[in-house]
């Protein structure tokens, strides 16, 4: 897609983008970017990495097992030897 701007926004895009220090094509994509995407889907301009915790910052979070099952589901205990269990149980299975 092309878009065309008038000469006084080109103008007024380069002299932004001059104090910012980034070129006017990007300030102009950041500008887009704020205005029509979710800020969890935005890139940012100034090329920073983004991580996979800052991509799904929306979707993930924390949550007491309380609130779903009376006394807890109390699924952090004994996980170590519960996952080894499945493993066997797969492997007797033929399923690993």
């Amino acid at each position: 897609m092309k878009i065309t701007v008038t000469r006084t926004l080109e103008r007024a895009l380069a002299e932004q983008a001059h104090k910012e220090g980034t070129t006017p094509e990007k300030l102009a994509l950041d500008c887009l970017q704020e205005r029509f995407l979710p800020s969890d889907i935005r890139t940012s301009v100034k090329g920073e990495q983004r991580t996979l915790a800052d991509f799904l910052a929306g979707h993930i979070g924390v949550l007491s097992s309380r609130e779903h099952v009376r006394g807890g589901a109390r699924m952090s205990e004994n996980s170590g030897k519960r996952f080894a269990a499945g493993l066997a149980r797969k492997r007797r299975e033929g399923r690993l």
